[in-house]
């Protein structure tokens, strides 16, 4: 899906990508404190690699990051690069 696609329908939940690191995890907590674990997709694409191009479609350039549910990308902290992740 392309950028594009992502930004053109509004989502249920935002998605919130990581991959594991202590920076990760400790935006994480905060993330679902702040909005709720019932308004968040956690997704580790260090454990779940096929949805890091997912992720790049939605224009997630490094985690962690928080795709909101309009499309916007938000990236949080700097933890790793997208190329990084992908080893």
């Amino acid at each position: 899906m392309s950028d594009n696609n992502f930004k053109s329908f509004k989502m249920a939940k935002s998605i919130f990508y990581h991959a594991g690191c202590p920076v990760c995890i400790s935006a994480e907590h905060d993330i679902i404190n702040l909005i709720g674990a019932e308004n968040v997709e956690v997704v580790h694409i260090g454990e779940d690699r096929k949805r890091i191009t997912e992720a790049e479609n939605a224009g997630v350039k490094s985690v962690p990051a928080l795709l909101t549910t309009n499309g916007n990308v938000l990236h949080i902290n700097f933890g790793a690069s997208m190329a990084d992740v992908k080893g």
